[in-house]
C-alpha cells in the first residue's frame, strides 16, 4: 500500500485528566476523563472521540453519495452504540450505526446503497476498525 498523504495532530496535557487536541487543520477539542479517574467531565473521552470520528466519517460518505445520486437529502443523523471489552485494553468489540436520512422523494435502494458503500468502500474509520477486529453493523430508516 502506498502512502497517499499524511495527517498531523497535537495533544497537550492541560492538568488533571484534561488534554487539548489540535488537528492539523487548526481545530481544537478538549478531552477529559471521568471524575473517578481524576477528570472534571469537561469534554468527551478519547474513546468517545473515536466513536464520534466514525460517525462523522460514515455520515459524510452517506450524504455525499446520496447527493451524487441526485437525491434531495435534507437531513442525516447517525446514532452509534458500541460495546467494549471488559479487560484492558478496553477496545471496541461491536459498533452499530443507525442512520436516519430525511429528504424529498428519497429512493430506498439509493439510501441502502449509500450506507453499504460507506461501510464497504469509503469510510476509512469503519474499514480500519473492522480490520482491527471490531464487528460493525449498519441499518437505516428514511423519514
Amino acid at each position: 500500500m502506498s502512502i497517499g498523504w499524511q495527517m498531523k495532530a497535537k495533544i497537550t496535557w492541560q492538568g488533571a485528566a484534561k488534554y487539548l487536541g489540535e488537528s492539523g487543520s487548526g481545530h481544537n477539542v478538549l478531552m477529559d476523563g471521568p471524575p473517578e479517574q481524576g477528570g472534571e467531565n469537561q469534554g468527551p473521552r478519547p474513546m468517545e472521540m473515536m466513536l464520534l470520528g466514525l460517525g462523522g466519517c460514515s455520515s459524510f460518505d452517506v450524504v455525499h453519495i446520496l447527493k451524487k445520486s441526485r437525491q434531495e437529502v435534507s437531513g442525516c443523523e447517525v446514532t452509534l452504540e458500541a460495546e467494549r471489552a471488559d479487560e484492558v485494553p478496553a477496545v471496541f468489540t461491536k459498533i452499530h450505526l443507525h442512520f436516519v436520512v430525511s429528504g424529498n422523494n428519497l429512493k430506498e435502494n439509493l439510501v441502502k446503497n449509500a450506507v453499504r458503500l460507506s461501510a464497504e468502500k469509503y469510510c476509512s474509520a469503519s474499514i480500519m476498525l473492522e480490520k482491527g477486529g471490531v464487528e460493525i453493523s449498519h441499518d437505516y430508516a428514511i423519514v
